[in-house]
C-alpha cells in the first residue's frame, strides 16, 4: 500500500510536469525560435530519458507498434510544440494549448469508436461540452461569440490548427498503441525521433537564429525535465499507483497548465477563458464517467483501463 502511494504521488507529479509544458516550450520559442527551441528541448528530453527510462530493446518491438507509434508520436509532439511556437503572443499560446486538451475527449470518443469500449450517453453531453469550453476559450472577451472566435483563428490559422490536430493525432496514438504496443514503451525511441524530425526541418528550411542567454537556459532545461521526467514519472504511476486517481487528477490538466502558463508568460486571462477551460475539464470528465457507469468484467479490466486512463507514455 504504502509503495502504491508512493507510485500514485509520483504519477502527479508528472500531471503537475505537463501543466507546466505550454508555458515552458513558449519561453523557449521566444528565445531559441520556434524550430530550433523545439530541436533543442526534444535533444535535451532525449538525454534525461535516456538516464531515467532507458533505451528500449527495439528487437522485441511489435512492428507495428515501432512504425504507427513512432509516426503518431512524432507527428503530435511536433504539432503540440510548434503550435505553440508559432503563436503571435503568449496569450494566443495559451489557448493553442487549450485546444490541444481536447484530446482526452478525443480519446475516449476513439475508444468507443474503434476499439468497442462501452460508454452510456453521457458522452454526448461530455463531448459537446468539451468542444463548446474551446469556442468560449477562442471567443475571447465575449466568451461564446462566432465572430471573436473567427476572427481569433484567422488571425493565425496555422497554430490553431495544428494543435488540433495534434489532439486528434495524440487520441489516435492512445487508441492504436493499446491495441498493438504488447506492453512495449518506446518513449525514448520516440523523443529522439522527434529531435530529428525537428533538426532536419531547422536545417532544410532554415530556423530563427537561436539567442542563447542564461533565461532561454533555464527555460530549455526546465521544458525538457517536464517533458522527460514528465514521462518516467507517469510510467511509475500508472504502472504501479493507483489509476483511478491518476486519471481522475489528469482531467485537470487544462486548468492548471492555463494558470501555469499564465504565471510564467506573466499573462493575465479573463474571466471567459477560465470559464471555457472549466467547461473542457468538465466535458472531458464526464466523457470519462460515461465509460466508468459500467464496472467491465474481471476478464476485461485491463483492456478497461487502458482505453479509459489518458496515456502520456510511449
Amino acid at each position: 500500500m504504502k509503495n502504491q502511494r508512493k507510485a500514485t504521488f509520483i504519477g502527479l507529479v508528472a500531471i503537475v510536469l505537463w501543466s507546466s509544458i505550454v508555458g515552458l516550450i513558449r519561453g523557449v520559442s521566444e528565445s531559441l525560435g520556434a524550430t530550433g527551441g523545439a530541436a533543442m528541448m526534444y535533444s535535451v528530453a532525449s538525454v534525461m530519458l535516456l538516464f531515467t527510462v532507458g533505451f528500449p530493446r527495439i528487437r522485441e518491438f511489435p512492428r507495428r507498434y515501432l512504425v504507427w507509434g513512432s509516426l503518431l508520436f512524432v507527428s503530435y509532439e511536433l504539432c503540440l510544440a510548434l503550435s505553440i511556437g508559432y503563436a503571435n503572443s503568449s496569450r494566443q499560446a495559451i489557448e493553442v494549448g487549450m485546444v490541444n486538451y481536447l484530446w482526452p475527449a478525443f480519446t475516449i470518443l476513439a475508444a468507443i469508436l474503434f476499439n468497442k469500449q462501452q460508454a452510456n450517453l453521457l458522452i454526448v453531453p461530455g463531448f459537446l461540452i468539451a468542444i463548446l469550453g474551446i469556442c468560449w476559450v477562442l471567443g475571447g472577451e465575449q466568451g461564446l461569440a462566432l465572430p471573436g472566435m473567427a476572427a481569433n483563428i484567422r488571425d493565425n490559422p496555422l497554430s490553431y490548427g495544428l494543435a488540433f490536430a495534434g489532439a486528434v493525432i495524440w487520441a489516435a496514438y492512445c487508441t492504436v498503441t493499446t491495441r498493438i504496443a504488447g506492453g512495449k514503451n518506446g518513449v525514448t525511441l520516440f523523443f529522439m525521433l522527434t529531435a530529428l524530425a525537428l533538426w532536419a526541418k531547422y536545417l532544410a528550411i532554415g530556423g530563427e537564429a537561436m539567442a542563447f542567454s542564461y533565461h532561454a537556459l533555464i527555460y530549455l532545461v526546465l521544458a525538457a525535465s517536464a517533458m522527460g521526467f514528465g514521462y518516467a514519472a507517469w510510467n511509475v504511476g500508472i504502472l504501479h499507483g493507483n489509476v483511478t486517481v491518476l486519471a481522475g487528477a489528469s482531467y485537470f490538466i487544462p486548468v492548471l497548465s492555463a494558470a501555469l502558463a499564465a504565471v510564467l508568460l506573466r499573462t493575465p486571462l479573463s474571466l471567459s477563458f477560465w470559464q471555457g477551460a472549466a467547461m473542457v475539464c468538465i466535458g472531458s470528465i464526464l466523457c470519462w464517467f460515461a465509460t466508468r457507469a459500467k464496472p467491465p468484467e474481471s476478464a476485461q479490466s485491463g483492456d478497461q483501463a487502458s482505453a479509459t486512463t489518458p496515456r502520456r507514455n510511449g
